[in-house]
């Protein structure tokens, strides 16, 4: 794209994308929807030679946190926002068609409501190529790589039925864009935000045009990911502007006597190791997220709001991974980590708790006798594409909601995909008092692979 200047941010826990878009000649440069770490956007433009003049969301974030208040009080950005939004901070407001020149960076508003209603999409025109040919459009959450962005994050059934409508409009109308023009989406591969969206991280009005098989259809709510219940905690705050980050302490190494202390009085142990360390020994009471790409989405899955964190870490310069990752969801930063790892916990001779490890085969065995309970926690559009037979699906984005559908009365396997999510689950189960809790090895993809029984809606 031949605009000045212009960079993508990729943040792949989030399955988030934002941008930088700039002008050389006049040194300004426009950050559209930023993650709160916003080091990354300022590092950037001070390479480029640009400074951060102006800063936009597309629309209310469900998903994390906005950057938009850190980059008005450290670049002295003046933020953007839809006119028919309701913004607690001082803003410009932009209208549909409104223009704003950045030097020979044309970027020209659209309203493009259905994922959200104040929903804005921006047409970027590269002046010093063509005064009147677009050359890219920022999407947000509206047209995405292979797929549209869900409808029904917002109100009840009627609401969700106007919301489609909206969306299907929007499609319409960036459809009108010329082929060449490139697509830059805020959700990106990883985001729950839709149902099917592909790994490029830009695409073009034309390739989507050809190939998107969301376009034209209904979108098939009944497929669509279950989200994190902090996500109902995220667009509240955006739209009334997220307070400011401020100096952020370092978190200390607590030795274990004082780490003990802090979990007796009521702070939440999250344990990031994976799931065949944590279930080979951890604290107990520990809740087991994996630290990697979905690290943010348990977290926010089974941590409650502005929970008092203690990590156990793998390595000790894993901490800023974990901190981030929480803060970009709202999470204050955690109160310690424990010095020494599980190692230093071990040694302390103090109580030490287990998640047994379960093969398919075993599984397999154990469930055909009627010996255990199988518990899957897979998303729907997985568990329609098959489950094993027998198994109680509750899908684990909803599992905190809704222990009353978990099996009780034998002892419990908890399955997913591969093994990572049911540990969440299971060591949420365990946190809540449940016993007798197994998590499944390999998971569905080791079930089949194993040639084991499957069953998919519809077969006999």
């Amino acid at each position: 794209m031949r605009v000045v200047f212009f960079q993508q941010f990729y943040l792949e826990s989030l399955g988030h994308a934002s941008y930088l878009v700039g002008d050389e000649r006049t040194g300004k440069a426009l950050v559209f929807d930023p993650r709160r770490d916003v080091d990354v956007y300022l590092a950037a433009a001070r390479a480029a030679g640009v400074r951060i003049a102006y800063a936009a969301d597309s629309h209310g974030h469900n998903d994390y946190l906005s950057g938009l208040i850190e980059l008005r009080g450290r670049a002295g950005a003046e933020l953007w926002g839809s006119a028919v939004a309701e913004l607690g901070y001082p803003h410009r407001a932009l209208r549909d068609g409104e223009v704003v020149e950045v030097g020979d960076v044309g970027v020209e508003v659209w309203h493009t409501p259905g994922h959200t209603p104040e929903h804005i999409s921006l047409v970027l025109y590269d002046r010093a190529v063509s005064a009147d040919v677009p050359v890219a459009v920022l999407s947000g959450g509206s047209l995405l790589v292979g797929d549209v962005a869900r409808p029904d994050l917002l109100g009840g059934a009627d609401q969700v039925r106007e919301a489609a409508r909206a969306l299907r409009e929007t499609v319409d109308r960036l459809l009108t864009l010329p082929d060449h023009v490139l697509v830059y989406p805020t959700h990106v591969a990883g985001s729950l935000c839709g149902g099917r969206i592909g790994r490029r991280l830009s695409t073009t009005v034309g390739y989507e045009r050809l190939t998107n098989p969301a376009i034209g259809r209904p979108v098939a709510l009944g497929e669509l990911p279950a989200v994190p219940p902090y996500w109902r905690r995220m667009r509240p705050r955006n739209l009334a502007g997220v307070a400011p980050l401020g100096v952020i302490p370092e978190p200390p190494a607590l030795e274990v006597a004082e780490f003990d202390r802090r979990r007796l009085a009521g702070a939440h142990v999250l344990d990031t190791r994976a799931p065949e360390a944590f279930g080979g020994g951890h604290i107990p009471g520990a809740l087991n997220v994996g630290l990697g790409p979905a690290f943010a989405t348990w977290a926010g899955t089974v941590l409650p709001e502005a929970a008092r964190v203690l990590l156990v870490l793998d390595r000790a310069g894993d901490l800023w991974e974990a901190v981030w990752q929480l803060l970009r969801i709202g999470y204050p930063p955690p109160q310690g980590w424990l010095a020494g790892g599980m190692a230093a916990w071990r040694i302390s001779g103090r109580p030490v708790a287990f998640l047994p490890q379960i093969t398919v085969e075993e599984l397999y065995g154990r469930f055909d006798r009627g010996e255990a309970d199988l518990l899957d926690v897979r998303q729907p559009a997985e568990w329609s594409g098959g489950h094993v037979p027998g198994a109680v699906h509750v899908t684990g984005a909803e599992l905190a909601e809704r222990m009353d559908e978990v099996p009780g009365s034998r002892p419990l396997a908890v399955i997913c995909s591969s093994g990572y999510r049911s540990s969440v689950a299971a060591s949420l189960l365990a946190h809540r008092g449940r016993t007798g809790v197994h998590n499944v090895t390999g998971g569905m993809a080791a079930w089949t692979a194993a040639g084991l029984p499957v069953v998919t809606p519809g077969a006999r």
